[in-house]
């Protein structure tokens, strides 16, 4: 039953050990071998009965709650986004710009690409506010 330990062990990963948090391991891993055995008595092969009682399990973030354990917060990117986005599409316009400028003078064709490249601000200003 070594895979049910570690497979228990690999969720508990971030949740801080101590006494609690080690008999409700040992809990939980105690109630997972006898749901194996029971499948193991009604005709399941070990690995497969190790395996049902493994996805029957499910996950622990209701545990996780009730033992305390803080989720990290999510980071707010829109900002940063949008910043980068001002960024980036100013360069590539100047790039163009500069190409055009430097092989067609007489022929002003920058206009086309640059309006395409004011989507991406565009759309990042409107996840931003929408975030905000």
């Amino acid at each position: 039953m070594k895979k049910l330990k570690n497979h228990i062990d690999e969720l508990f990963k971030d949740i801080p050990s101590n006494k609690e948090t080690e008999m409700v391991k040992q809990e939980i891993i105690q109630n997972l071998e006898e749901k194996v055995f029971y499948l193991m008595e009604h005709g399941k092969e070990e690995e497969d009965a190790i395996n049902k009682a493994i996805v029957e399990f499910g996950d622990i973030e209701e545990l996780k709650k009730e033992l305390g354990v803080k989720q990290p917060a999510k980071k707010n990117m829109a900002r940063l986004n949008l910043e980068f986005s001002f960024w980036g599409s100013g360069l590539i316009i100047v790039f163009f710009i500069f190409i055009n400028l430097y092989y067609t003078p007489n022929t002003i064709w920058a206009i086309y690409p640059i309006f395409a490249i004011l989507w991406w601000p565009l759309s990042m200003y409107f996840v931003w506010s929408r975030k905000k």
